[in-house]
């Protein structure tokens, strides 16, 4: 190679002159135009270039060898070359055990960084990707849900007016569940460094960048690549629920905070460019948030009522830091003098309360100028934020805070509301453009995340439930709940939940597996009621299991009572389940309880490991279909909650068609799905990503409700039924009666998982 060329330079040549030989390795991995190769080889030029600065130039001639060899073996149109392979084998095998993991690590850290390039490789396609009506714009819809190119299909193909998406959408609801889950081995920290390394490799690219530029780049990108090979991979102990949380919340702090307002700007667009000159509401719910972690104690017996309490706190004082962080920008912008009657009413108000108490405000306040009205009104939301956040942090710390709960935010309204006459006064003074700038965004996400930025579902498994009736009904000496029918455990449950006496007091027998239940609700109770979401039930398998919940609730004096989901699993769940919620909806006082509204959760993943996926699948179908059927014949808008996995062998798959082939009419406008897993790296790790994740639920949720999914023909369902039993029977006969599977399934998860425990696999 000559002198003088930067290390990027090099390595582009070398890309060129090494494309023919990766092209005959893979033949049909890219097209002539892609910028695969070069981004392959760049990264693999900086490792090997770390590689040799580690460990020497051997073992960096070492790892080439194989590599080449891994390649060579298996290139020649699927035909193994054993005489390659055996040569492969030979270098490994005269490795010694240092060399050899120094070889395993440097294959794992390269097939990172293959997949980091195929990842950029894809963004680049992305930004490169037909609009509607260009060439290939049909093969990119398969799998994508581009928010203008959906408009613009569902006003032009299907002739729908811009007033119907318009009202479609002020009606919709997706609510993205994230979950914390063992199958996301990576660490926090090595994700951080691909996303840089991803970040690098892109801007390497970009037209216009200077030699200078460049070369910083270069720097860069090969000290993330030299930082996440000296990072190990696997976390050496697990985390407790308390770190799920935190790493959790880091993706609303890190693209979520600031890409939904992104993605709702890119929605009021679409509206106009098909003609619609209006701006979605603030308070339209299209996105919200929920959260299991430090909520799902199903199975995990580190998820106490300790760390539910928590977790809430955490999430509410991240929420006040938020805000206050976003009101200091505001009131940076909201500078203008002129302003409305009404709000200069506000000012004055609020400079009297001042004055007033000017020693309880001296430690933040200083007098505004008088010709700067928005920032006198959102200062004081500033000053009330403040003590909101400090009110949580002395919570979370000590239990206790000397800060009077009036001096904080209560309820999302008291912010929104100041907000609202900010935007208003800005609009009648002729400022509308800058009301519908930071002021929006900032309202929006308000009234999407809350004062508790995530809503956490409580999740338990109804055995649980029954462990704690039956403790209450001995005590009582009405005998063992266990032991009771349904038809007995009914008629109790309700004569008790018509009634208003207490069921029990303190002197209540407990184990701990009771007492761990009962402490749950107390602070379920005890929190506001804004903090929780859903309380799910695994395992659920009749009407009693939903009954004792509501009971539980009331006797823990639960003031603002949490909607009571029954999650059906496993196959034979999924089959009764229509039967379970037509008996639960006979109840009329039951019904009058959820006023026309019941949730259902459907399992993917538990499902998929009874029967298999085909099967799985196909009995998902057909039980929304009759759990639908049931829902309407009782006059009850069903939600069906969908527990989808990362993995396609838990129930994962391309997201836009996994909504768009729901059976018609068991989505209408509104979605909740748990994102569970790595899942949630692949959908927010990074803002791009976010954006994409949000219009992929969006508009794949609204075609499907304006443009619902033809129904199943008769012969097509006596081939599925067909199909799906010699499914079952196959897998079963595999995994379940298979002796030799598990050694076979051990040995597999302990070579891929390395360090991983058969714990991890649970």
């Amino acid at each position: 190679m000559e002198p003088g060329y930067s290390k990027a330079e090099k390595t582009l040549m070398s890309a060129k002159s090494l494309d023919a030989h990766m092209r005959q390795l893979v033949p049909e991995r890219v097209s002539e135009d892609d910028k695969l190769v070069e981004y392959d080889f760049i990264l693999l030029d900086r490792f090997l270039d770390v590689l040799q600065d580690l460990h020497g130039e051997d073992m960096k001639e070492t790892v080439q060898r194989c590599y080449e060899l891994a390649g060579e073996y298996g290139s020649s149109e699927g035909h193994v070359d054993f005489e390659k392979l055996e040569e492969l084998a030979n270098v490994l095998n005269s490795l010694d055990p240092g060399n050899s993991i120094v070889v395993s690590s440097s294959f794992s850290h390269m097939l990172n960084l293959g997949n980091l390039a195929e990842e950029v490789q894809i963004a680049h396609r992305r930004r490169l990707k037909p609009k509607s009506g260009d060439i290939g714009d049909e093969n990119c819809a398969l799998t994508e849900s581009d928010i203008d190119e959906t408009f613009r299909r569902l006003v032009y193909d299907l002739q729908k007016s811009p007033k119907e998406i318009f009202d479609a959408l002020k009606c919709q609801t997706v609510d993205l569940v994230l979950t914390a889950h063992p199958t996301q081995s990576v660490r926090r920290s090595l994700l951080q460094k691909h996303g840089r390394i991803r970040t690098c490799l892109s801007q390497l690219y970009e037209p216009g960048i200077t030699p200078d530029e460049k070369q910083e780049l270069d720097e860069a990108l090969q000290r993330e690549i030299h930082a996440a090979f000296r990072t190990d991979e696997i976390r050496r102990t697990p985390p407790t629920p308390q770190d799920e949380m935190r790493a959790g919340m880091s993706y609303f702090h890190e693209t979520i905070w600031n890409g939904l307002p992104k993605f709702l700007r890119r929605v009021d667009t679409a509206l106009s460019n098909i003609g619609l000159d209006e701006r979605l509401p603030y308070n339209v719910p299209l996105i919200q948030f929920s959260s299991w972690m430090g909520g799902d104690r199903d199975g995990n017996p580190r998820v106490t009522p300790e760390v539910t309490r928590d977790v809430c706190l955490l999430a509410r004082l991240i929420a006040a830091n938020l805000y206050y962080s976003q009101m200091e920008d505001l009131m940076f912008q909201l500078s203008m003098w002129r302003c409305s009657d009404e709000l200069r009413v506000k000012v004055q108000e609020i400079e009297a309360s001042y004055r007033k108490d000017a020693k309880h405000y001296m430690e933040f306040w200083k007098p505004i100028p008088p010709n700067e009205p928005f920032r006198v009104v959102l200062g004081s939301v500033r000053d009330r934020l403040y003590n909101t956040r400090e009110y949580m942090r002395d919570l979370l710390a000590f239990g206790k805070s000397d800060i009077p709960e009036d001096d904080t935010f209560t309820s999302v309204d008291q912010i929104l509301e100041p907000l609202e006459l900010c935007y208003r006064s800005l609009s009648a003074t002729g400022d509308k453009p800058i009301a519908d700038g930071s002021l929006l965004d900032f309202m929006r996400q308000v009234s999407c995340f809350g004062l508790s930025l995530v809503k956490l579902d409580i999740r338990q498994e109804s055995e649980r439930h029954t462990d704690v009736m039956d403790a209450i009904t001995t005590h009582l000496g009405l005998g063992s709940y266990r032991n009771w029918s349904e038809e007995q455990r009914q008629e109790w449950l309700l004569s008790e939940l018509r009634g208003k006496r207490p069921l029990f007091g303190v002197d209540l027998p407990k184990t701990d597996e009771v007492r761990d239940v009962l402490d749950t609700f107390h602070v379920i109770a005890e929190l506001p009621p804004d903090s929780f979401g859903a309380y799910i039930i695994s395992m659920a398998m009749t009407p009693s299991d939903v009954l004792s919940v509501e009971l539980l609730q009331r006797e823990c004096r639960v003031a603002h009572p949490l909607r009571v989901v029954p999650l059906f699993e496993k196959l034979a769940d999924l089959e009764a389940a229509p039967a379970v919620l037509s008996r639960l909806f006979s109840v009329d006082w039951y019904r009058n309880r959820i006023d026309g509204k019941q949730e259902v959760m459907i399992g993917y993943s538990d499902s998929g490991k009874d029967a298999g996926r085909l099967s799985a699948a196909w009995q998902l179908y057909k039980s929304q279909e009759e759990l639908i059927k049931v829902a309407k014949q009782y006059g009850v808008k069903l939600n069906i909650f969908h527990g989808r996995g990362g993995t396609v062998g838990r129930g994962g798959g391309p997201t836009h068609l996994a909504i768009l082939s729901q059976p018609p009419d068991t989505i209408h406008g509104s979605l909740r799905v748990t994102v569970q897993g790595e899942v949630i790296e692949q959908s927010f790790g990074e803002e791009h990503l976010c954006f994409r994740t949000l219009q992929r639920f969006t508009a794949a949720t609204l075609e499907h409700g304006m443009h619902p999914p033809v129904k199943p023909k008769p012969e097509w369902r006596a081939l599925m039924d067909e199909m799906a039993l010699i499914s079952t029977e196959e897998y079963r006969s595999i995994v379940f009666k298979e002796p030799r599977f598990m050694e076979y399934f051990h040995s597999v998860s302990n070579t891929c998982a390395g360090v991983w425990t058969h714990e991890h696999w649970e």
